[in-house]
């Protein structure tokens, strides 16, 4: 199944980013000298972290062959099959406190966490 058709079927998840959190992959896509219209957010769920999994986002030139691709608030996002049972329904959030900044996670599929906010479990 192509790219345009997972498009059409997957309606992004349900996965949701901030206005500020698009902001930000906006403006590290500008930093690379990233295009848009093929280029975009990678999410996905990788096994490690203290609660089992970890959340990984990357920057990528262009979607892989059977990813989810959609777009949201101006960001292609690429979801891979694997991950995007996990993260149906993901909200991302970008904060930044004086303890740091960073993208956050609410995960209604998780069934527990670990303080950092970046592993959690299902």
């Amino acid at each position: 199944m192509d790219a345009t058709t997972r498009t059409e079927r997957d309606e992004g998840l349900g996965i949701r980013l901030s206005e500020l959190a698009a902001e930000k992959v906006r403006d590290f896509m500008a930093e690379e000298g990233m295009e848009g219209t093929t280029g975009g957010l990678r999410l996905s769920v990788v096994p490690g972290g203290c609660s089992g999994f970890e959340y990984a986002m990357n920057l990528e030139t262009a979607a892989r062959e059977d990813d989810f691709v959609f777009d949201d608030q101006g960001v292609r996002v690429f979801v891979d099959p694997f991950s995007a049972q996990y993260l149906e329904g993901v909200s991302i959030d970008y904060r930044s406190t004086f303890q740091g900044s960073g993208f956050t996670f609410d995960n209604p599929n998780a069934t527990g966490g670990c303080g950092c906010g970046s592993s959690f479990a299902v």
